[in-house]
């Protein structure tokens, strides 16, 4: 009995390979330099440059929306937690910086796994996640 390797069965030509990796779009790079800001403190301030200087380019559909929506994420962000902390004197802005920052890390990791799959945000001008 002899021992003989299998081959495999050569592609097709001209059929695409499937990209299982991670994808460092534009999308992503913005919501993990928000995720970073959690540890850097500035970090989300690079993401909403960059994504104010993409979203004056020509950027494909799906792009373009989780642009909107990550601008949003952002500004709304900062507003709540300017109200949450000129509030924390009265003890009722400490839950709204705690709501504030969780909602821009859900909305940041939303956006990570719908541009990984290339696909649009559903509704880029929504409050909800």
């Amino acid at each position: 009995m002899t021992d003989t390797p299998e081959t495999p069965a050569p592609k097709p030509s001209g059929s695409p390979t499937p990209n299982n990796g991670f994808d460092a779009n534009r999308p992503t790079i913005i919501s993990l330099l928000y995720l970073g800001s959690y540890f850097t403190g500035i970090s989300g301030l690079v993401g909403i440059v960059l994504a104010h200087v993409w979203s004056g380019e020509d950027n494909p559909e799906w792009m373009a929306s989780h642009l909107t929506y990550l601008i949003r994420t952002f500004w709304i962000g900062f507003l709540a937690s300017i109200v949450g902390i000129v509030l924390s004197i009265v003890l009722i802005g400490i839950p709204i910086l705690m709501a504030a920052a969780i909602w821009v890390a859900v909305r940041s990791i939303m956006s990570i796994i719908k541009a990984q799959k290339q696909e649009p945000m559903p509704d880029p001008e929504t409050l909800l996640i």
